[in-house]
């Protein structure tokens, strides 16, 4: 794993390009490590990639199989897990800069971060069902809720690869890039976010990711929360002329 702070930003890189930044324990351990570093260090946003030719191919089905317990499985299982919460826990947002393949806990990696700028040419897919395993990360959650059930239930049992200018189309990813500045891109917009006033870009993050749990009653109490709270933090300026007039 590689960590570097530029200015506001953290950037983060899975750095096992010879294996296409396969997941195996230390690469797990190493990206748990350096979200804690990140939000130790009161960076205002993230950009997660990856070096060589691949965002992340999966798990190193290469790998030995481990022996393990039960319990040691669950609890190797529930690390790859720690991801995705201390992705929802960061207080800014997590971008994932994604080229190459984003495949089965890549493809959870990326997907559980706030927003994700793909490559044109960039593949995402879920072979795990194909290959005897399960999803993890959360992402029986997460992708029904950015795609639909069909379409989720259709990526999942099949298996098919998705371009990452398809996953913009069909709303797998916030948007895509020209092949080869996707990393250029989510620096930008981790930059451009890191500007804004940082309570209320961590209460818009914390407000929709709690919604997808919650009634509509409840996000609407949040929402009253948070608006009371931005309102008391000294952050809000007053509307311009052009926003009041609408």
């Amino acid at each position: 794993m590689e960590y570097a702070v530029d200015g506001p930003v953290a950037r983060v890189h899975l750095n096992r390009p010879d294996r296409l930044n396969a997941v195996v324990p230390a690469l797990t351990d190493g990206l748990v490590d350096a979200l804690r570093r990140a939000e130790d260090d009161g960076v205002r946003a993230v950009v997660l990639a990856g070096r060589g030719r691949a965002f992340c191919a999966g798990h190193d089905l290469k790998e030995p199989e481990p022996e393990e317990t039960v319990l040691e499985t669950r609890a190797r299982l529930e690390a790859i897990q720690d991801v995705t919460r201390l992705v929802r826990r960061f207080p800014g947002p997590v971008i994932a800069a994604v080229h190459g393949y984003a495949l089965g806990a890549g493809a959870e990696f990326a997907l559980c971060c706030d927003l994700v700028v793909a490559a044109e040419d960039a593949s995402f897919g879920f072979p795990e069902v194909g290959v005897g395993l399960s999803v993890t990360g959360g992402i029986s959650r997460l992708l029904p809720q950015l795609v639909g059930w069909a379409r989720a239930k259709d990526l999942l049992l099949l298996g098919e690869r998705v371009s990452g200018a398809e996953a913009a189309r069909i709303g797998l990813v916030a948007r895509s890039a020209p092949t080869g500045r996707h990393e250029e891109v989510a620096l930008d917009l981790a930059r451009r976010i890191a500007e804004r006033p940082e309570l209320s870009v961590s209460l818009a993050k914390q407000v929709l990711d709690a919604g997808l749990d919650a009634t509509v009653d409840e996000a609407m109490q949040r929402e009253v929360d948070h608006a009371v709270l931005t309102s008391l933090s000294g952050e809000s300026a007053a509307p311009t002329a052009e926003f009041r007039r609408g």
